[in-house]
């Protein structure tokens, strides 16, 4: 890949965790970088690291405001701003809505802005981090695994349409990843991402290794290839031992309820109470 020195790059989700690794690796090529959070605060730290500008606000609408703040252009785009909550289809819709907001049309809003000068010039480079959940599954959070999915499959549609016109898509598929997220996925997050989690700088490393090769599909995890390809070989088996995990995820939790409810019934002569209903951090950082 060519230099990226004065490259106007744009990096959602970036006052840390992943974001915040690209951002710090983008400026140590030389690029411009617009550092976006919906922590005002986090954002304008990390740019005055980066020597970049800080640009708070929603990631769903942040790509004009970042265009116009880099001097009119931008080429490259990082959608890296994501949220993550458990449930199932008993999750309320608020919460679906605000996930899919954040983690799908976040994507696409960003894509109409910047496309067209893409077009016009004949290159620019949109960046996606998808998970493997996107590639794969998460137990216990619909709303993540099916936006995630739906991320992948618009990045594809990039491709595909689009790569023969100048426009290079890639999609960041990383496991567990040591960021403030991680610490939020709870028992299933504790048995499936958390013994593999890799430090934000070796997804960046990654990233800019799939630049360097021209490949679509960045994985900083060495199985996710083959879990990947086991899915697509054998959709049965996989199922089954997803499914398998997704009972050792539950035997887990049922053995958490029980000792918090072991060690609060002599004190109180009452059942624990039940938890509370999860919520959509729109402005977490992947």
């Amino acid at each position: 890949m060519k230099s990226l020195r004065d490259s106007a790059v744009v990096v959602t989700g970036a006052g840390g965790g992943i974001g915040a690794a690209l951002a710090r690796r983008f400026a140590a090529e030389g690029a411009s970088v617009a550092v976006n959070d919906l922590d005002a605060a986090a954002a304008e730290a990390v740019a005055e690291e980066t020597g970049g500008i800080a640009v708070p606000g929603d990631a769903a609408t942040v790509a004009s405001r970042a265009r116009e703040a880099l001097g009119g252009t931008v080429d490259i785009f990082c959608a890296n701003a994501g949220a993550g909550t458990e449930g199932g289809p008993d999750a309320p819709d608020a919460l679906w809505d605000a996930t899919w907001d954040l983690n799908v049309m976040a994507h696409v809003r960003a894509a109409r802005e910047l496309l067209p000068g893409w077009l016009e010039r004949g290159q620019g480079r949109f960046v996606s981090t998808v998970s493997a959940a996107g590639l794969l599954t998460m137990v216990g959070s619909a709303p993540y695994s099916v936006t995630k999915h739906a991320a992948l499959a618009f990045a594809e549609w990039l491709s595909v349409t689009y790569r023969h016109r100048g426009v290079d898509v890639h999609a960041i598929c990383p496991e567990g990843v040591r960021t403030d997220m991680l610490t939020t996925t709870g028992t299933a997050g504790d048995i499936v991402l958390r013994p593999g989690a890799i430090d934000p700088e070796a997804v960046a490393d990654a990233l800019f290794a799939a630049f360097d090769e021209g490949r679509f599909l960045v994985l900083p995890h060495p199985t996710t290839q083959s879990l990947y390809a086991a899915r697509a070989g054998d959709t049965d088996t996989w199922l089954s031992g997803m499914n398998r995990l997704q009972q050792k995820v539950e035997r887990a939790e049922a053995r958490v309820r029980g000792g918090a409810q072991t060690e609060a019934e002599p004190a109180t002569g009452q059942a624990a109470r039940p938890a509370a209903e999860p919520e959509v951090a729109e402005g977490e950082r992947a």
